[in-house]
C-alpha cells in the first residue's frame, strides 16, 4: 500500500509546501495553504513514445467550429455561440442562484441530441425528478446516474454519451485518491478525468461548481485553468433577475451577458433588456432619472431613483442600495461645492431599480440629476437618458462605449443628456 503524507497546498496557485504558512510564498497571498493528503513513493520515468508533431497555423484548415445551441439564446450568448465539440464549461454561483435550473432546461431543449448522462452526485433522482415537473420539462432522454463516485460515475460514461453534466464536481470523490471529499486533491482528479474524457471522445460537458464565501469558484484554481470556458450566475436571491456572466471562454467572447429573469417556470430569458426595465413610464417622476449601464459588451438602460429628506439627527444619512456608496459620498460633494447644493442637513438615499448592482461610472450624471431632482422638487422628463461620469473638478467625463450607449438609447427612442 502506498505511503501517504500531508502537503499544503495554495489553493490560489497550486504550489505545494510542506509545512503550513500565512502567506503563499509562490502568488503572495495570503491564507490559501489548505491541508492535503497524497500519495508518497518515487516518480516513475516516463518511456518516450515518439517525437511530437509540429504544425503550422498556414498549414491548419480553418473550418469554423461545429457548435450545438443550448436552445436558450441568452446561454448561447455567453457561450459564443453554444456548446463545442470537447469543450468542458464551469458553471458557478452562489447557493440557490439557478445553476441546477438553468442545467435542466439546457437538456429539456437537448432532447433530439443522442444519449445524454447526468451524473447526480449532489441531488437525488428523485429530488430532481420533482423540480423538473415543477419547471414542466421533459428529460426522458437523460440518463441520470446517481453515484458521488468517480469510478461509478466514469464506468458508465466510457459506454459512450452525447452530452455530459456532472453537478456538482466537489461532492464527486475518487476512490483511488486520498483526501476528503471537496478537497483540492479530489477535485483536482475528478476534473482531470471528466475533461480527458471529453477531450478524447468530443463530448459537450457542463460541470457545476461551488462558490466560497468571497463568491469565487471552490477548490484549486488550476480547476478553471483546466476547462475551457468559466461561467457565473450573479444576481441577488430576493430580486428575480440573473446574469450569466463569461470571466474565460476559449471559444469565444467574455465580453456578452446573459439576462433572465427567476419565474415559477424556471429562468426566462430577457433578449431585450429596455423593455423589461422602463415599462409604464410616467413622463413626470420626482427623484427618478434614467441611466445606461454596461455588462460585457450591452447597454440597457436603467432607472436610478433619489430621495432627500431633512435629517431628524445632527449627522445626516448616506444610504446607496446597488450604487457604490464612494461613488455617492462624492457626488454629494460635487453637488456642494460646484453646484450650490448644501445637502449638509438632508438625508440622502439613492436606489438601482430592479435591484441591480452598478459598478458603471457612467451612471454618475443619472444619480446626480436624480439627487437634484428629490432636492429641488423638481420632475425629471423620463424621455431622456444621462450618461456620464463625474469628476472631482465638478465636470463630465466621456465614458466606454460611448457611442454604444447613445446607439442604444436612440434605439429606444430616447434623447441623450451629456450635461449636469
Amino acid at each position: 500500500m502506498a505511503k501517504l503524507k500531508t502537503v499544503y497546498v495554495c489553493s490560489s496557485c497550486g504550489f505545494e509546501s510542506p509545512k503550513w504558512a500565512g502567506q503563499c510564498s509562490q502568488c503572495n497571498e495570503w491564507n490559501t495553504l489548505v491541508e492535503d493528503v497524497v500519495e508518497k513513493g518515487a516518480a516513475k520515468k516516463a518511456s518516450v513514445i515518439g517525437s511530437a508533431s509540429v504544425r503550422k497555423i498556414s498549414e491548419m484548415d480553418h473550418k469554423p467550429v461545429e457548435r450545438t445551441s443550448s436552445g436558450i439564446s441568452e446561454f448561447d450568448r455567453t457561450l459564443g455561440g453554444g456548446f463545442v465539440p470537447g469543450g468542458v464549461v464551469l458553471l458557478g454561483g452562489e447557493p440557490g442562484i439557478g445553476k441546477s435550473t438553468i442545467s435542466l432546461q439546457v437538456l429539456d431543449k437537448l432532447s433530439g441530441l443522442g444519449r445524454i448522462c447526468y451524473v447526480a452526485g449532489e441531488e437525488s433522482v428523485d429530488q430532481i425528478g420533482l423540480r423538473a415537473k415543477r419547471l414542466g420539462l421533459n428529460l426522458d432522454n437523460v440518463d441520470f446516474i446517481e453515484t458521488n463516485l468517480l469510478e461509478e460515475a466514469m464506468s458508465v460514461l466510457e459506454k459512450g454519451c452525447d452530452f455530459i453534466v456532472l453537478d456538482s464536481i466537489q461532492v464527486v470523490k475518487s476512490i483511488e485518491v486520498g483526501g476528503i471529499t471537496g478537497g483540492i486533491s479530489q477535485i483536482r482528479a475528478v476534473a482531470e478525468a471528466i475533461i480527458g474524457l471529453a477531450k478524447s471522445k468530443g463530448i459537450p460537458t457542463l460541470i457545476v461548481g461551488h462558490v466560497t464565501k468571497d463568491g469565487e469558484l471552490a477548490g484549486p484554481k488550476v480547476l478553471e485553468h483546466l476547462v475551457d470556458t468559466v461561467l457565473y450566475i450573479e444576481g441577488d436571491k430576493i430580486n428575480a433577475y440573473r446574469f450569466v456572466k463569461a470571466v474565460k471562454n476559449r471559444f469565444g467572447s467574455t465580453d456578452e451577458v446573459g439576462i433572465f429573469k427567476m419565474e415559477t417556470e424556471g429562468l426566462k430569458e430577457i433578449p431585450d433588456p429596455a423593455q423589461e426595465f422602463i415599462e409604464d413610464r410616467e413622463e413626470l417622476v420626482l427623484g427618478s432619472a434614467l441611466a445606461c449601464a454596461i455588462e460585457g459588451n450591452r447597454p440597457f438602460v436603467i432607472e436610478v431613483q433619489a430621495l432627500c429628506t431633512p435629517s431628524a439627527f445632527g449627522y445626516p444619512k448616506r444610504s446607496a442600495t446597488g450604487f457604490d456608496m464612494g461613488r455617492l459620498n462624492m457626488i454629494v460633494a460635487v453637488l456642494s461645492k460646484y453646484f450650490g447644493v448644501d445637502l449638509s442637513n438632508q438625508d440622502v438615499f439613492v436606489n438601482i431599480s430592479g435591484g441591480f448592482k452598478v459598478r458603471d461610472t457612467a451612471c454618475d450624471l443619472a444619480v446626480m440629476q436624480a439627487i437634484m431632482s428629490s432636492y429641488k422638487k423638481q420632475p425629471l422628463k423620463q424621455d431622456t437618458v444621462h450618461i456620464g461620469e463625474i469628476s472631482l473638478t465638478g465636470k463630465v467625463k466621456k465614458v466606454a462605449y460611448q457611442d454604444l450607449r447613445e446607439k442604444e438609447v436612440k434605439r429606444l427612442g430616447f434623447k441623450v443628456d451629456l450635461k449636469p
